[in-house]
């Protein structure tokens, strides 16, 4: 990739969501705000080698695709009033109204998780228009074709049309009635950045979309719970690779390099946070965060959280979080005994982080070659590079003398 398609990417990943929320906020066309935006990444790919990349790249495609829009609007003979609220349109990020506390973006993602749509429909759409996510990588996300995905979001996109859905955040009743699905938006957006492979900006728009939300709603616990998750795990990113951009499990983190202030901030938010799904884990991350050492951690605690966890949203991966604390509190014969429970119906087969787990609590029973093997499967099964070079590694480790039991991942 050249320094200025390299550019480009950067920029597009930054600018995209900001580009389409703003366009749709003035045209109220989302086909167009969409198609303008990607038009203006093209003009960028085909320009910039050339010309080099301006000083402000945001700008820059924000002023590109505004340009296209004002075009096509005039082709199209739009009325003049929205001809001149785009001409008005030169800020990548305008700010918003004295006293206002959202912004396009927060907007977009509430009329994306609008109740007309299907949970799954709303995630899909605002993955796709507020963090720029490719459709294809939505698709494989929700296990679906690439074409069958661009048919629904077009279908969800066609929804919010045809019912007049406003373009603001609601009040009221209907906002309760909306706030989960926007919830889950943002922690998928927050995964996605987080993930090995991820993207770091989509983890940080994440953290302030969600403290964004929390301002709007302060009595709204599940809010609160959200943004201590992500601030006690974001404030672990700079430690989370070494040198060479490997990924290291907890116990390997250089701990005075985690964001103190982050997970200061992230313990005071408990307070409010409720006893909701993300409140529980954001008390797990505060009890990884807050121990002065991996061999200090509590892990009976952790344990205790991930069975009232489990109870509330029983599903295969948080019962397999759950096996692996049990296997830190109880020793890895009961964490093994948890991890069978976890896969009855075959739902977490050939999942890579089932494996290791299988992998981790094996070795600690002392079947190192069967650990080996598992490790080894995993490391073929994962797609992100630097998690399949931190399993052969691990798998490595077993070769060698024996040492104390390795930690949680990071």
């Amino acid at each position: 990739m050249t320094d200025a398609a390299g550019a480009v990417a950067d920029a597009g990943a930054e600018a995209y969501p900001r580009i389409v929320a703003a366009l749709i906020r003035v045209t109220g066309d989302w086909t167009l705000a969409e198609d303008c935006a990607q038009e203006a990444l093209a003009a960028a790919l085909e320009r910039w080698p050339r010309d080099g990349v301006p000083a402000n790249p945001g700008g820059w495609l924000m002023t590109a695709a505004r340009n296209r829009a004002v075009d096509v609007l005039r082709r199209a003979a739009v009325e003049r009033r929205k001809l001149r609220e785009l001409a008005l349109l030169t800020d990548p990020e305008p700010a918003p109204p004295e006293g206002d506390v959202v912004d396009d973006r927060l907007r977009l993602i509430f009329t994306c998780c609008h109740p007309a749509l299907a949970l799954e429909a709303r995630v899909a759409l605002t993955l796709r228009t507020v963090a720029g996510v490719p459709t294809a990588e939505i698709a494989r996300a929700f296990l679906v074709s690439e074409s069958t995905m661009t048919r629904r979001l077009t279908r969800a996109k066609t929804k919010i049309a045809a019912a007049g859905v406003p373009y603001r955040v609601p009040t009221g009743p209907a906002l309760v009635e909306r706030l989960p699905g926007v919830l889950a938006v943002l922690y998928l957006l927050f995964t996605r950045g987080y993930d090995a492979s991820g993207e770091p900006a989509f983890a940080t728009e994440a953290v302030r979309l969600a403290r964004l939300l929390h301002t709007l709603l302060p009595d709204q616990p599940e809010p609160a719970g959200l943004l201590a998750l992500f601030l006690l795990h974001h404030s672990r990113r700079a430690a989370r690779r070494d040198a060479d951009g490997d990924l290291l499990t907890l116990d390997q983190q250089d701990r005075a390099r985690w964001n103190q202030a982050e997970i200061a901030e992230g313990v005071a938010l408990l307070d409010r946070a409720g006893s909701g799904p993300y409140a529980l884990q954001a008390r797990i991350a505060a009890g990884h965060a807050t121990a002065p050492t991996a061999a200090e951690t509590d892990w009976p605690a952790i344990a205790g959280w991930y069975d009232e966890l489990v109870r509330r949203t029983p599903t295969p991966v948080v019962r397999l979080n759950r096996a692996v604390a049990h296997g830190y509190a109880y020793g890895p014969g009961p964490g093994l005994d948890l991890l069978a429970e976890a896969r009855a119906g075959g739902a977490l087969d050939g999942y890579p982080p089932a494996l290791a787990v299988e992998a981790e609590l094996t070795a600690r029973l002392g079947d190192q070659r069967r650990a080996m093997a598992l490790f080894q499967a995993a490391a073929d099964a994962v797609r992100s590079e630097p998690e399949r070079r931190a399993l052969l590694r691990r798998a490595a480790e077993l070769t060698r003398p024996a040492r104390r039991g390795r930690s949680a991942p990071s």
